[in-house]
């Protein structure tokens, strides 16, 4: 799902571990994006010069405290449009993963760590009921919810998906006012709109013992949008270039509004209506943090203790390209990217213990000069991610000057230290 990049090294300057990128003109914040992105041509000047071609898409959000250090929060966009589609790829990960801790809160027999074996009820499915990666050889929800935070593993979403079902997935969703959103299919599987309604059986085992099950779930609505999503001039189906644009219509939906709402939502819920909160115990909730502002490295998962192919930064678009060896201790990122058919996104809420520094941060850029989709050619290393690490390096910037009345106390998170 990740590509590899370069490393890129950061600079560590007097005020913490600014990220210059190679531009020396100290930003200027006015309170518009676009003008803060026109005024850094060595960062952004490619991008800028045709934003609609890119269909750029930004949100940040600047966060203060007052005295008792409740947050309020200051939004400013650019290029924000729900109705311009963008490829969410594994950002549709998050939430799923929030749904499925949610649904196990509301089952009396099973938690995150128990031990989940999936089934088949059709040809096109596909069985699970061992995990070499897991503690104990078994699949379960929560080490699912590592894979995916850790590494954004595919298989890992797809067994969310299949135990929560399109359905409940969809109307899960929608409840907490993501209307926008859709999540029909699984990933890196080629199935066909009704087999992803199809989701499969699923076991909760205590030993040999079942302590929960589900039989399939077939859902009784269809959430396909009802109207094309069409982009691009050709796509390669099956080894075939086929000079038609690629509709979108069948796939996945996650506007930015909503994949920010949703880091919002995980990271502040008292900041949010009830209603769009997600039903999670304090242990869940430090769980996520845990595993979502991690390291592959760092995980005690063997196969991911391996710095070049997984280096700190791998899922960490904003900031450090998805390719930083190592990030300092004091800068954590709360966050989810998506990469495919040229899209990149990420979605983050980072914070500077060091320099008390916690903003909100959500982008989406579109690199596919050949307007072809599935032939392998994005520009994913000459323009999306630098692109996506200037941005957030730029909003660091801006955050390490900007004046506060009261600095924000960040001890909620210093158990990760």
């Amino acid at each position: 799902m990740i590509i590899h990049l370069r490393h890129i090294t950061p600079l560590a300057v007097a005020t913490g571990w600014l990220l210059l990128g190679g531009c020396s003109d100290a930003p200027q914040w006015n309170g518009s994006l676009e003008a803060l992105l026109r005024s850094q041509p060595a960062r952004f000047s490619k991008v800028m010069a045709e934003p609609e071609k890119y269909r750029v898409q930004v949100i940040y959000t600047q966060i203060d405290r007052d005295g008792d250090n409740r947050p309020s929060f200051t939004s400013f966009s650019y290029r924000l449009n729900a109705d311009e589609y963008f490829y969410p790829a594994s950002t549709v990960k998050l939430p799923t993963a929030l749904l499925a801790l949610e649904r196990l809160n509301a089952l009396a027999s099973v938690d995150r760590d128990t031990s989940m074996l999936t089934g088949k009820s059709s040809e096109s499915q596909t069985p699970a009921t061992l995990d070499a990666s897991s503690p104990t050889g078994l699949p379960s929800v929560g080490h699912y919810i590592r894979k995916i935070l850790l590494v954004s593993d595919n298989d890992a979403f797809n067994r969310l998906y299949e135990f929560l079902g399109q359905e409940g997935l969809n109307e899960s969703l929608r409840s907490k006012g993501l209307v926008g959103t859709r999540i029909l299919h699984r990933l890196e599987l080629v199935l066909g709109v009704e087999e992803n309604r199809l989701t499969n059986p699923v076991r909760f085992m205590s030993g040999d013992r079942i302590v929960y099950e589900q039989g399939p779930q077939f859902s009784s609505k269809s959430y396909v949008n009802d109207k094309p999503v069409l982009l691009g001039q050709a796509e390669v189906v099956g080894g075939e270039l086929l000079q038609r644009p690629k509709d979108f219509a069948e796939k996945n939906a996650f506007p930015l509004q909503d994949l920010h709402d949703v880091i919002r939502a995980l990271i502040f819920p008292e900041s949010v209506d009830p209603q769009r909160r997600f039903d999670l115990t304090d242990d869940d909730y430090r769980f996520i943090y845990r595993n979502m502002s991690s390291y592959p490295g760092d995980s005690g998962i063997a196969e991911y203790d391996n710095d070049e192919d997984f280096p700190d930064g791998y899922v960490k678009f904003l900031m450090f390209g998805g390719s930083e060896a190592k990030i300092p201790d004091s800068l954590k990122m709360f966050n989810k990217v998506g990469d495919a058919y040229g899209f990149l996104t990420d979605a983050a809420y980072i914070i500077d213990t060091e320099n008390h520094v916690e903003f909100i941060l959500a982008a989406t850029i579109y690199t596919n000069a050949n307007e072809t989709f599935n032939d392998n050619n994005y520009e994913y290393d000459e323009i999306g991610l630098p692109f996506l690490r200037d941005l957030g390096q730029v909003i660091y910037e801006i955050e390490l000057g900007r004046k506060r009345v009261n600095q924000p106390d960040l001890d909620k998170f210093s158990y990760l230290e």
